[in-house]
């Protein structure tokens, strides 16, 4: 299991704060999502967690270590990332491109063995994609490819995983599909973070949910906690709809609750 601190952390791009001040504990067992507007943070803050942007100030720890202390390797032993995107640009096969989940696991010019192979065919089969192995990969669909796409992450075996907006491109079906995935994940004990949009999946399914705005996390908490009528007026800008259906919650964006960005 991993578990991920983050202290008073702060992120600057391109001459802007773009978080400050974030401090959340991460725990595995609950799928975890990250919420908020067009340019809240959530995709650096997804990131920050990997190493791969810097810190200005505060820090992330890794199972107590610091983020600073380890290597891009380790890193990527412990915690698998599915960015933003489902770009490819080589035409490979997609057994070989899910592959390349297993790239923390293996030395200078080492082959994949038996247990590298049997995590690739796991990650194919839990995505519903063993059907493609043989495929291009460039020639898929955008569904296919992002369903393949996390299949490499899940190939990699960490312990913990980090998904940024992977619904992307999928249709309803799929959609439930890869959260019923993540959430199944989580609940096993994996340490699950996923980056959404949708505030209605987001409802449905994650247990906790960081609202973040501004850079700053305004909200952190189980669903019915973080997306209050408050918080979706102050930082969406919208009115909702409640409801349940058979148990499951139901959230339905309605309208504006004032005047859009391009109003003001």
């Amino acid at each position: 299991m991993v578990t991920v601190a983050i202290e008073r952390l702060a992120v600057d791009l391109g001459g802007r704060r773009i978080l400050d001040g974030i401090d959340l504990a991460l725990a595995p067992g609950a799928l975890i999502g990250l919420i908020g507007p067009n340019g809240a943070g959530k995709s650096t803050l997804a990131r920050a967690l990997l190493g791969l942007l810097p810190a200005a100030d505060g820090r992330v720890t890794i199972d107590g270590t610091a983020l600073s202390g380890l290597s891009p390797k380790r890193v990527s032993q412990r915690i698998a990332y599915l960015p933003q995107g489902q770009d490819i640009y080589w035409p490979i096969s997609v057994e070989r491109l899910v592959g390349l989940g297993r790239l923390p696991h293996l030395g200078p010019l080492s082959r994949l063995g038996p247990d590298d192979r049997a995590a690739i065919a796991a990650a194919l089969d839990e995505t519903g994609t063993a059907h493609l192995a043989a495929r291009v990969a460039t020639e898929l669909s955008g569904g296919e490819r992002a369903r393949v796409m996390l299949a490499r992450a899940l190939a990699t075996g960490a312990p913990a995983l980090i998904a940024d907006e992977p619904l992307a491109s999928l249709d309803p079906g799929h959609q439930i599909d890869v959260m019923d995935l993540l959430a199944r994940r989580a609940r096993a004990g994996a340490l699950v973070i996923v980056v959404l949009h949708d505030l209605a999946i987001a409802a449905r399914f994650c247990d906790r949910l960081v609202l973040l705005d501004h850079g700053r996390v305004l909200a952190d908490g189980a669903p019915g906690d973080a997306l209050t009528d408050e918080a979706l007026g102050r930082v969406y800008g919208i009115s909702a709809w409640r409801g349940e259906a058979d148990g499951v919650p139901l959230l339905v964006p309605l309208a504006r609750s004032g005047r859009t960005a391009w109003q003001s």
